[in-house]
C-alpha cells in the first residue's frame, strides 16, 4: 500500500491488486480481481514468502507493516488430478518501498494478466474473494487504529 494524493489535496491508501491470468473458459466468465499471494518456498518464512510475492506479481517493493489474517479454504484443482486442496494463506499489510507496479518478468505473465493501484476504500467492493474483502475491512481498521503508518 503507499499514500497518494488524491486530486483534492487529501491523501488516500492504495492497495496494488492483481488479475490472475486465466485461460479462457465456457463456464466462467468476468474479471478476477485478487490480491497478491503464492506458496512458501522450502526455508522461507510467510512474512518473506508474502514480500516475495508482492514483488513478483506486481512488481513491488515493500517493506512489512503487521499481519492482518490468516484465511484458509479449500478448492478442487481444475488440473491434474483434480484433487481437493486445503490452502492457508498468511496476509500482511505492506508498504510501498519502490518500484513499478505491473513491472513483473515475462515469466510471471503466465500467473499475472496485469496488477495496479486502486484505492484501498473501494478494493473490498471490487476484489473477488470472500476472505480478501476481509483482509481489506482489516487492513482499513489498523490504518485508522495506526494514523503513524
Amino acid at each position: 500500500m503507499r499514500l497518494e494524493d488524491d486530486g483534492t489535496n487529501k491523501k488516500t491508501w492504495m492497495l496494488a491488486v492483481i488479475e490472475p491470468h486465466r485461460e479462457p473458459s465456457a463456464t466462467k466468465t468476468g474479471t478476477v480481481l485478487a490480491l497478491p499471494k503464492g506458496l512458501v518456498d522450502a526455508g522461507e518464512k510467510p512474512e518473506e514468502a508474502a514480500l516475495r510475492e508482492v514483488r513478483e506479481e506486481t512488481g513491488l517493493a515493500a517493506t512489512p507493516v503487521t499481519k492482518l489474517a490468516d484465511i484458509k479454504y479449500v478448492y478442487v484443482r481444475t488440473w491434474g488430478d483434480g484433487a481437493r486442496v486445503f490452502k492457508i494463506v498468511s496476509f500482511y499489510l505492506l508498504k510501498y518501498q519502490s518500484g513499478g507496479i505491473d513491472d513483473i518478468s515475462e515469466e510471471m505473465r503466465i500467473e499475472v494478466e496485469r496488477a495496479f493501484w486502486m484505492p484501498l476504500r473501494d478494493a473490498g467492493k471490487v476484489l473477488s474473494y470472500r476472505g480478501e474483502k476481509d483482509v481489506v475491512r482489516r487492513a482499513l481498521e489498523y490504518l485508522k487504529l495506526h494514523p503513524e503508518v
